[in-house]
């Protein structure tokens, strides 16, 4: 049987991933924030950092990540009291990152594209670089799922559970995404 970490809790598989004791956590985990608890935060920055990476790593640089991660929540955090309903906060978290992440990429300077002869590194870090650029092209809903799955590992109840999308969702834009992406790797599913 598969189980789910939910707040530090591990659920059986199969428990609504929103289920009311994860909701009344979450709701007083954010109004707790809200009063200035730091290790509130810090459980807030462990449970969903991953899906802010995701989203920012399908979007912007991947040198620049990290700092807009740090950046995200530093604006969550200041703007908690703005949050009028605690289960909202996976998405409300997701769209900050988004919008920071459209904010990055209108202030970036000109990028200069390096010859394609340039010698590279690692041949493997080459090709994860390759593919990441296809995912980046994909649809959002594909590419953030995709990159919570694929990169942060997360399973799709955590998706779920975060984002604020239903499992059934998640399990469509992970179906739906893969094969897009196969479909560009040029991978056909009897291979």
């Amino acid at each position: 049987m598969e189980h789910v970490l939910e707040f530090g809790r591990v659920l059986p598989a199969g428990d609504p991933v929103t289920s009311t004791a994860g909701t009344a956590a979450l709701g007083a985990t954010i109004r707790a924030v809200a009063a200035g608890d730091q290790d509130a935060f810090s459980r807030l920055y462990a449970d969903y950092s991953r899906l802010v990476h995701a989203i920012l790593l399908g979007r912007i640089p991947r040198r620049d990540v990290d700092d807009l991660v740090q950046e995200v929540f530093l604006t969550a955090f200041t703007r908690i009291r703005e949050l009028r309903e605690p289960t909202a906060f996976g998405a409300w978290i997701a769209t900050i990152a988004r919008n920071r992440a459209t904010d990055h990429m209108r202030q970036m300077r000109e990028q200069v594209e390096l010859p394609d002869d340039l010698a590279g590194g690692d041949p493997i870090e080459t090709e994860a670089f390759a593919v990441l650029e296809i995912v980046r092209a994909l649809p959002e809903a594909y590419r953030d799922t995709l990159l919570m799955r694929l990169v942060e590992g997360m399973s799709g109840n955590e998706i779920a559970e975060r984002s604020g999308l239903t499992p059934a969702s998640v399990r469509v834009n992970l179906h739906r995404g893969m094969k897009l992406l196969r479909e560009k790797l040029g991978w056909h599913a009897n291979e």
